[in-house]
């Protein structure tokens, strides 16, 4: 069975962050293991508090997890501060395997995710990564308003809208532009679904699966998860990863 280290953060709702990746992984049959970043109080109306871990605490999580499983790739969400994302590098240098880098700024409701101060730090961790995932508001805060895409590694920018479609563009580092199609749904809920997007990407790589055919499957997947959404919750609603992870593959 291929085995995913996601290290993220913990939505309490549910619906994104650590209890959506392991759902999402579950979902194409990838067991997941955890280091939790920050602990969230949130529902889908909005975030009202974070705490984030010590340090030495999230690398206890990594150095366990990595004693004793065999990982297959590894994808990373919520890193929330400076002190969190400088201490991943020397983890990230030592390891030789796919990493999926989701920076999340924006949660759906509009809570801040990244403390202002961190954004450079984070573009510092860009260099070990298979995949950076931004939508557009965090790939505008990362490469500016023309999105002159500049990164060591592919970058897949979600989404534009064209034509009644959700557009997601994958920038290679040599220039190369690949695009990625679905119909466009008009629906609230869509909490997680960045979250879901990088870890479907991340558990077809540990797959085997190749970076576009990841991306392929994953956006299906997507899809699939939000046209059958349980519309829960007052805000934003969750997916349904089971039903998006049964018409994927």
């Amino acid at each position: 069975m291929k085995t995913l280290l996601i290290i993220a953060g913990s939505d309490s709702s549910g619906g994104a962050g650590i209890q959506a990746d392991i759902k999402t992984a579950e979902a194409f049959g990838v067991f997941s293991t955890t280091a939790i970043t920050v602990l969230t109080a949130q529902n889908t109306t909005g975030v009202k508090s974070i705490e984030p871990v010590s340090v030495g605490f999230l690398h206890d999580q990594i150095e366990m997890i990595m004693s004793d499983f065999r990982i297959d790739a590894i994808k990373i969400g919520m890193l929330f501060n400076k002190e969190l994302i400088s201490s991943l590098g020397s983890f990230l240098e030592r390891v030789n395997l796919p990493v999926v880098l989701d920076p999340v700024f924006l949660s759906k409701a509009g809570a801040n995710l990244l403390e202002i101060d961190a954004v450079e730090e984070l573009k510092k961790l860009f260099k070990y990564a298979t995949l950076i995932t931004p939508n557009q508001k965090e790939a505008i805060v990362l490469f500016g308003k023309e999105l002159r895409v500049d990164a060591p590694s592919p970058v897949l920018i979600k989404h534009f809208v064209k034509n009644g479609h959700s557009l997601d563009r994958l920038y290679y580092p040599d220039g190369k532009v690949v695009d990625f199609e679905s119909l466009k749904l008009e629906t609230k809920n869509l909490h997680g679904s960045g979250c879901s997007y990088s870890t479907a990407i991340a558990s077809n790589l540990a797959l085997g699966k190749s970076l576009e055919d990841a991306i392929k499957i994953s956006k299906k997947f997507i899809y699939e998860a939000i046209l059958n959404a349980p519309n829960l919750g007052k805000g934003p609603g969750p997916l349904a990863h089971k039903i998006g992870g049964n018409s994927a593959t």
